[in-house]
């Protein structure tokens, strides 16, 4: 788990050898997955996993927004000891990331008490959001893993206001001070010490997984059943992406238009439609009608679909039955789209950032962001060049029955890291 590598193997039904602890965890994010996807695919994919094997002596403590359902009641299996319902901060905007670490060390304050009498070999705290909780008592360690790099990698797009400024510079100290940061690649490791001086002992590497309904079978029918009523033909491409600074739509837009100025490729069959068909998915009302208008400018918005948010077996048919899955981007730091894309067989078009080359490989075509020629070259060659498609497709078959990783084991290593950390609060 330490920077460089993965904790060893705990593939005996995902356990590790000790005793559980109890989890004071930040599930906001599972709320309201439309503001957070990533996040909450991340807490989903680890409480799923968490129960299905439950472990002697785990407890868990859920921080929740109170104008929100609760969705942690699906997890029968776990043992929550407590419920504690916060304000409801997103509505503060960027003020909320000067003004959650406070709420979240007020609701956290005796969650963790003689968490042993209940069999806790110890307590942790742990986030997953942007909110980094500054230290909620000196014997209760904080494990906060570490999603996205933007706010520092993109600063001038992410700090642009003084709240915004403030806010960043808070979290970037606080995760300076956690007893343990989780990320999900030497990449993102080396990135969190370059641009957040976070120390190389603090870091934990638990590489991510799939989703299980990316590793099919797929029931061809749905996929069928979701083109005919999105409107999109048998060849389509898929791009799960929002229109904001992390996501490199703009140089997507220029592409199509440079493909539809070039164009049709004489080999391409009369059937198949020029320039290529992208269909976005999870992308907010907001990031849609924003998406349309720059499209609509450029005279290609007839090459894009829209999908509203869709349950993870309807996406995952449709990536399985696409040509290839997009990921054009400037910061990426989970690159969980690729490898749902890999699980289903489908390869992968995508920017040369973060764990993206590692993950990607022979399975995909990578390119550098903001530059919309080689994106181009690499949407026509997928789109048109049977050929180099094959072969690509093969390799991303072949990448997907090697893909042996599961939440199970995400989850496993995640518990070490608890186990590591939890002390006994008296």
């Amino acid at each position: 788990m330490r920077l460089g590598g993965p904790p060893p193997s705990t593939r005996d039904g995902g356990r590790p050898p000790s005793l559980g602890v109890r989890v004071i965890l930040d599930a906001r994010p599972l709320q309201d997955p439309d503001r957070s996807p990533t996040t909450a695919a991340y807490l989903a994919g680890l409480l799923e996993a968490f129960d299905a094997t439950p472990l002697a002596g785990e407890s868990f403590v859920f921080l929740l927004q109170a104008d929100l359902p609760d969705p942690t009641a699906q997890y029968t299996r776990l043992a929550v000891v407590g419920r504690r319902l916060l304000p409801p901060t997103r509505l503060l905007r960027s003020g909320a990331l000067a003004i959650d670490p406070f709420i979240l060390r007020g609701a956290s304050l005796g969650a963790a008490w003689r968490a042993e009498r209940s069999g806790a070999a110890g307590a942790v705290f742990h986030a997953a959001g942007g909110a980094v909780p500054v230290p909620v008592l000196s014997s209760v360690p904080s494990v906060v893993t570490l999603l996205d790099l933007a706010a520092w990698e993109l600063a001038d797009a992410f700090q642009r206001g003084t709240a915004a400024r403030f806010g960043q510079r808070l979290r970037a100290r606080l995760l300076r001070d956690v007893a343990a940061v989780v990320v999900g690649s030497p990449e993102v490791a080396r990135a969190a010490r370059r641009h957040l001086r976070i120390r190389r002992d603090r870091l934990r590497v638990v590489p991510l997984a799939p989703r299980a309904a990316f590793r099919g079978p797929f029931d061809p029918g749905v996929a069928q059943r979701e083109r005919a009523r999105l409107g999109l033909p048998d060849r389509y491409l898929v791009y799960a992406g929002r229109f904001d600074a992390r996501h490199d739509v703009g140089t997507l837009v220029d592409a199509l238009l440079e493909l539809a100025a070039a164009g049709r490729p004489r080999r391409l069959r009369a059937a198949v439609p020029w320039p290529p068909r992208v269909l976005l998915v999870d992308a907010s009302p907001d990031d849609r009608a924003a998406l349309a208008r720059a499209a609509g400018r450029a005279g290609v918005g007839d090459a894009l679909t829209y999908a509203q948010r869709l349950a993870p077996e309807r996406l995952a048919a449709l990536v399985a039955g696409a040509r290839a899955a997009l990921l054009p981007v400037v910061s990426e730091s989970t690159g969980l789209p690729a490898l749902d894309a890999l699980a289903a067989g489908t390869p992968v078009i995508a920017s040369a950032v973060g764990p993206l080359p590692g993950i990607v490989g022979s399975a995909g075509i990578l390119v550098e962001p903001r530059d919309p020629r080689s994106l181009a070259r690499a949407l026509a060659t997928v789109w048109a060049d049977d050929r180099v498609h094959g072969a690509l497709a093969a390799a991303a078959r072949a990448r997907s029955s090697g893909l042996s990783r599961t939440w199970l084991d995400v989850a496993a290593e995640t518990r070490a890291v608890y186990a590591e950390m939890g002390v006994t609060e008296r």
